[in-house]
């Protein structure tokens, strides 16, 4: 791995709806890269009409079928927050995703300020295993349709419990 190269992403959908990215080039590695892919990926949600409503997209170390050259993985999305087609608690316990990313659209962001109508926002959390020291890290974006970042916040040691979006992907990873 060159630690100089490039983390790529492409969209993908289908039936207009936003469904994952392709990862080429590398996987992030520290928080701040993991927060760089999240305000990506949240400038995208932020486009009119491409995510219908709050989803969880599970981060994979799986290639494609058919991967172009460079390709490291995919981002995909599991299903909506909320709903009958909800995303259940303990869904991955069988197995950890190194990343779970919850995206907002423009019609389910509370934007941080008045003038910021329009953003969607996002999380990801990068889970730890706190009892053999490794902490949980996490970052939330949001950004507006014109691909404006208006905030950006990353934190290591994060109590999952202690805002709504990690809450909700930590429970999904609990048993």
């Amino acid at each position: 791995m060159n630690d100089n190269s490039r983390i790529e992403l492409a969209a993908f959908h289908s039936d207009g709806s936003l469904r994952g990215f392709v990862v080429s080039g590398r996987w992030p590695a520290t928080t701040r890269e993991w927060a760089q892919v999240l305000a990506m990926t949240v400038r995208i949600a932020s486009l009119p009409g491409l995510l219908p409503t709050s989803t969880v997209f599970e981060v994979k170390e799986e290639l494609p079928e058919d991967p172009m050259p460079g390709t490291v993985g995919l981002v995909v999305a599991e299903g909506p927050v909320l709903g009958e087609k909800a995303v259940r608690p303990g869904r991955f316990t069988g197995h950890q995703p190194p990343a779970l990313i919850m995206l907002h659209p423009p019609s389910e962001t509370t934007p941080s300020l008045p003038e910021n109508v329009g953003a969607a926002s996002g999380c990801v959390l990068l889970p730890g295993i706190p009892h053999l020291g490794l902490e949980h890290r996490a970052a939330w974006v949001e950004a507006e349709p014109d691909g404006t970042v208006t905030s950006l916040v990353s934190k290591v040691g994060v109590d999952p419990n202690s805002d709504p979006d990690t809450a909700i992907l930590a429970m999904l990873l609990a048993a």
